[in-house]
């Protein structure tokens, strides 16, 4: 069930899109469809969020040098294909909006628990988790004027909408998580033994990205070459970030002199930070704020991700295959 559960949520999300799109009769639930499954992800997120916080401790969360490393990352690469999207248009300036989105989009709450299941470090994956929302929460406001000039919003008022988007299902479930560590000691060992199935609630989660990523490809109206490039955009967005990701944290160990096993944590934990993605958000995103077909990108980049991380999991549980 490990083995394929990623690649089984995957097909069970698009087959259940698939057969209300195919059902006229359940047409006339379709908006509250959408509501359920967005909001179920969005309480699906909180709570994996919930159960990573009550593993850690508060004085675990440190800022290590390949933290800024790949903040800059994000930002410089989001920033230079804002230029591309205002220099252009057309095709190409899709294309670039599509890996615009896929660079600056927050790590995914699920990345803490793939990073702990491949050996990786939960503390250091949860405090990227924390920088990069609160950094795109106000820098894609700075930009989506520049690249959408038709937007009609103020600063401050696409600040407020992004934050309402992330902060409840990243600030919410760290506080619960932190009042039960230091009042109720009983309550949070039986969590934490109760944290060890995060990785089947992701199954839920996935399951209704899936439903969501289905929705956004079906409404989009593309034609096969446009959706060919947001294949190759996503796909490619998708592996620079888990490759430079491990390559930071083999660096990072390499001048700090490590052991070889502690190498390995390092990499592991900067690839899953860096290139496991918020999809729910960058369809959110794409589709609110950007030309609405970019959301497409969001759907993809959750199945390259993901096939991605179902690969690694079969690997770390047979490494002799």
């Amino acid at each position: 069930m490990k083995d394929w559960m990623l690649p089984g949520a995957i097909v069970l999300g698009t087959s259940l899109y698939l057969l209300y799109h195919v059902t006229p009769a359940l047409h006339a639930y379709g908006h509250w469809l959408h509501i359920a499954a967005s909001e179920g992800q969005r309480l699906v997120i909180a709570t994996l969020l919930f159960f990573q916080f009550v593993k850690i401790s508060p004085h675990d969360l440190h800022v290590s040098r390949w933290h800024l490393g790949a903040l800059l990352v994000q930002v410089l690469s989001f920033l230079a294909l804002a230029g591309v999207v205002v220099l252009t248009d057309g095709a190409a300036r899709m294309l670039a909006e599509c890996a615009m989105l896929c660079m600056i989009c927050p790590t995914a709450s699920a990345a803490g628990v793939i990073t702990d299941k491949l050996g990786g470090n939960l503390a250091a994956t949860v405090t990227y988790l924390v920088i990069i929302n609160v950094s795109a929460t106000f820098l894609i406001p700075l930009v989506i004027p520049l690249v959408n000039p038709s937007a009609t919003l103020g600063f401050w008022a696409y600040v407020g909408h992004i934050a309402w988007k992330v902060f409840p299902v990243l600030i919410l479930p760290g506080l619960l998580a932190w009042i039960i560590r230091y009042t109720t000691h009983r309550l949070q060992r039986v969590l934490m033994r109760w944290a060890s199935n995060s990785f089947y609630v992701w199954g839920i989660g996935l399951t209704l990205a899936m439903v969501l990523s289905t929705r956004a490809l079906l409404l989009s109206g593309l034609g096969i070459w446009a959706f060919a490039g947001i294949v190759l955009v996503s796909a490619g967005t998708c592996f620079v970030q888990f490759w430079l990701g491990r390559r930071m944290g083999r660096a990072r160990a390499a001048r700090a002199g490590l052991s070889a096993h502690e190498s390995l944590t390092d990499s592991i934990t900067a690839g899953q930070t860096l290139g496991q993605k918020n999809t729910g958000f960058l369809i959110w995103l794409g589709y609110n704020y950007m030309t609405p077909v970019t959301s497409v990108a969001g759907g993809l980049y959750a199945i390259w991700q993901n096939l991605f991380n179902s690969w690694e999991l079969y690997q770390k549980e047979h490494p002799s295959r």
